[in-house]
């Protein structure tokens, strides 16, 4: 039986599978967002408007957000995990990019559904 010790960043299956679903998702959401946009017939508040009036285009773009922030997560807490040593330092880098990415996340949930 070997005894190893775990450093550094979670190097799984789990993270690499997420990062490129998440990626993959950004990349086809940028390019129906594309469409959508140079499609409208003006530039004006009211044609963004109604882009983001259709309950099923928030969503696609809230989960265009979340997957942002959850690929962010992963390859921040990695750079964290990889190259802070000091335990207590990492850990509070940790919870502040937390914090703030689960900040943005109701923030761009206010944005969506205000408008």
């Amino acid at each position: 039986m070997v005894n190893r010790k775990v450093v550094g960043a979670h190097y799984g299956l789990k993270d690499w599978i997420a990062q490129r679903a998440t990626a993959v998702y950004m990349a086809l959401y940028t390019v129906v967002f594309a469409v959508c946009a140079l499609t409208l017939p003006e530039l004006s508040y009211e044609a963004w408007s109604g882009l983001f009036s259709n309950g099923v285009f928030k969503f696609l773009s809230f989960l265009f957000f979340l997957s942002v922030f959850y690929h962010a997560w992963i390859g921040v807490r990695d750079i964290w995990m990889d190259y802070v040593k000091p335990d207590g330092l990492r850990l509070v880098l940790h919870l502040v990019t937390l914090f703030l990415l689960v900040g943005y996340a109701g923030w761009a949930a206010q944005i969506l559904w205000r408008l």
